[in-house]
């Protein structure tokens, strides 16, 4: 998403201190890929700091600032899973806030082609002195070891790793600073050791400047570029004893990820896969519509994808597509990212049907507000985006509300809205079930002697149902009476 702007701030620099955070999701515990962001600091040409621990996290950002303003450049902050998820004890000090005057310098800030040829040599004079400062800076350091016959290079959460597997018997670089990296301080590194071996999650990154440098290592032959590391894979591949913990006796059942008990998508995602269309999917609580028994959703790609895929798709298929394929997106990703491709729809006038998940939040991601709830993310009132009137002042004209709840009206609108032949916008609005306002009604009942056990209740995958000796059971510490299931249930035998 950002790396236009990057690529380009780098060349005119920025003048106050500028620090770029990122998360990578080594084991993809919530992404979409398993990129290594790193190769965006070598690209782009600009520096990148990386935490091991919560206590690095905070001296990293702060030195990140000051690095920045010293060499005129964004600096990136890369953080991953194991350091966002931990936390220690750390030395905190005063918040210092400084405004830098503005100077106007169109040379150096207006980034046409006759401006951009002469900032490239000061990006390239600027990345020498990096290196420069890379062979001498603190966070770059080596710690001895008993003997030589083996030393690593690591950094992260890699580095915590090699020092709980193997302690101080072999000496360790760590590298907090990853790009540049030190040129003479890792040959200097490499010939006291007798073997040199790069300890580093997903790419061969560090390994790669090493050999560039033309030092002999052990590397991704032995760590995978796949998944996480650990403090049991790592002594594994390096053949050492360690405490692997104690493994549960019991088989745990799986738990795979599902929508919550009352999730207004429920509905929704049902009627879309009773009428067998093809969704395109977007980013946010909505993309467990793919996970069975719905499973309706056809492809997620990242955040506004759904509705430019769907203009996409529906512009190859020449006419195939229409009637029959859908976006589904949510509100929030739809403020973010998704208007753009609404715009090209309807610009490039293409028959197709989005659907807005409008569930008043973003859920996702903690329930932070967003420009259509009224509210800023402190929590004080704002400008209110009006996702009915902004769809229409677009070019769309034909834009419905529909309540998920109501599995007949759902139905109803959306196939008057595919036999439309024009671009249309649907707007699945019931604020999500989570939300402290939202009131709910009476758990539903289950009559046993109306019950035949058809598990027509079961298709919408709502954890609050379950079948127990042949009957449907709801748990009432669950359920939020949201009604949905009672609405597929032929016999009566669910009431509110």
């Amino acid at each position: 998403v950002a790396a236009d702007p990057l690529f380009t701030i780098s060349y005119t620099g920025v003048n106050a201190g500028m620090v770029i955070g990122v998360a990578d999701d080594a084991g993809m515990h919530s992404s979409q890929n398993e990129q290594d962001s790193r190769h965006y600091a070598m690209a782009a040409k600009i520096p990148m700091l990386e935490p091991s621990d919560s206590a690095e996290a905070l001296s990293f950002a702060k030195l990140a600032y000051e690095l920045s303003e010293q060499f005129d450049t964004p600096v990136l902050l890369k953080m991953c899973t194991r350091v966002s998820h931990s936390q220690s004890v750390v030395e905190t000090g005063e918040r210092v806030e400084v405004i830098k005057e503005y100077k106007k310098d169109i040379p150096k800030y207006v980034m046409m082609p006759g401006n951009a040829k002469r900032r490239h040599p000061v990006v390239e004079a600027r990345t020498q002195a990096l290196i420069e400062y890379a062979e001498t800076a603190e966070i770059n350091r080596i710690e001895a070891g008993e003997s030589n016959a083996y030393g690593f290079i690591t950094s992260s959460t890699s580095y915590q790793y090699i020092k709980e597997v193997m302690g101080d018997k072999y000496p360790v670089m760590k590298l907090g600073m990853i790009w540049p990296m030190p040129e003479q301080k890792i040959r200097d590194f490499a010939a006291s050791v007798e073997t040199l071996i790069i300890v580093e999650e997903l790419d061969s990154f560090i390994e790669a400047h090493c050999r560039n440098l033309g030092i002999a290592c052990i590397g991704k032959e032995k760590f995978s570029c796949i998944d996480e590391l650990s403090q049991n894979k790592v002594a594994a591949i390096l053949g050492q004893a360690f405490e692997q913990g104690t493994a549960l006796n019991e088989a745990i059942p799986p738990r795979p990820p599902v929508m919550c008990a009352g999730c207004p998508h429920r509905g929704l995602f049902y009627t879309l896969k009773k009428n067998k269309l093809t969704v395109l999917g977007d980013i946010g609580c909505y993309t467990l519509g793919a996970v069975a028994p719905l499973a309706a959703v056809d492809s997620v790609i990242c955040m506004g994808a759904s509705v430019s895929g769907l203009h996409g798709f529906a512009k190859s298929q020449n006419g195939a597509a229409d009637n029959k394929t859908v976006a589904v997106i949510g509100d929030s990703t739809f403020m973010h990212s998704g208007i753009t491709g609404l715009v090209n729809m309807a610009y490039n006038e293409s028959n197709a049907t989005v659907i807005i998940v409008d569930n008043s939040i973003t859920g996702m991601t903690g329930h932070q507000q967003n420009p259509t709830t009224g509210f800023n993310l402190k929590g004080d009132p704002c400008a209110k985006i009006d996702l009915e009137t902004l769809c229409r002042a677009v070019g769309i004209k034909r834009v419905r509300v529909i309540d998920p709840y109501n599995l007949a009206e759902c139905d109803t609108v959306i196939k008057e809205e595919l036999a439309a032949n024009e671009p249309s916008v649907i707007i699945s609005r019931r604020p999500c079930a989570l939300l402290k306002y939202v009131k709910h009604k009476a758990p539903l009942t289950v009559d046993e002697h109306k019950c035949v056990g058809c598990k027509a209740c079961m298709k919408i995958g709502c954890p609050a149902i379950s079948i127990v000796n042949g009957k449907a059971k709801v748990d009432n510490t669950l359920c939020v009476g949201c009604g949905v299931c009672e609405q597929l249930c032929k016999v009566g035998a669910l009431k509110g």
